[in-house]
């Protein structure tokens, strides 16, 4: 079972004004998202950088689970979501530690969860979730499925963007030693040295 962190979700009473803030000052790129009639609320998720990523939830109604959240409070960290290959190898997992889960759903094909509450993670309300992470990124924070790099010349060499199996993508900026370091490596590791 792979474990990491996907997203950070912050609950907030305004989104129009929180999404303005992301995007304004941090350059966040809006990526899937949805009301959730059911339950009452509405997400969204943003690319970050190359692989930091956050979630806005707001209430749409006033029968939301998050209305008690909000109570007192404008926003704030509502919970941090693991993303795992295998949504019953991490059940499994938990169970073997001890540690009580709430809320597991596979009723979605595309998105099967459950959560740890705070009382058991030291304040924290985790979610853990198996599903596609690249079809939550803004288009704009993709690299292909027919081409896990892509290459774009500098000023001083080049930057090597490598698509992340996770979701999203990491950027290196090389320099023309480094580059031939690179080839060098990459060719030694090809024929088997």
């Amino acid at each position: 079972m792979q474990l990491r962190i996907d997203h950070v979700a912050l609950a907030v009473r305004d989104y129009a004004a929180a999404k303005a803030f992301f995007e304004k000052v941090f350059g966040a790129l809006p990526g899937a998202g949805a009301p959730d009639k059911r339950l009452g609320f509405s997400w969204r998720v943003f690319s970050l950088g190359d692989l930091s990523r956050l979630e806005l939830i707001a209430p749409l109604t006033a029968k939301s689970f998050l209305e008690g959240f909000l109570r007192t409070r404008e926003g704030g960290l509502h919970h941090i979501t693991f993303h795992t290959d295998d949504i019953h190898a991490a059940k499994a997992h938990l169970e073997r530690c001890e540690v009580p889960y709430f809320g597991f759903s596979e009723a979605d094909p595309n998105w099967k969860e459950l959560f740890i509450h705070p009382r058991d993670a030291f304040g924290v309300l985790i979610q853990v979730a198996a599903f596609d992470p690249d079809a939550f990124l803004a288009p704009e924070a993709r690299v292909g499925p027919e081409k896990r790099w892509a290459l774009a010349a500098t000023n001083g060499g080049c930057r090597l963007t490598l698509a992340h199996p996770g979701g999203g993508r990491v950027a290196l900026e090389l320099n023309p030693n480094e580059i031939e370091a690179l080839i060098a490596d990459l060719q030694q590791h090809r024929s088997g040295d």
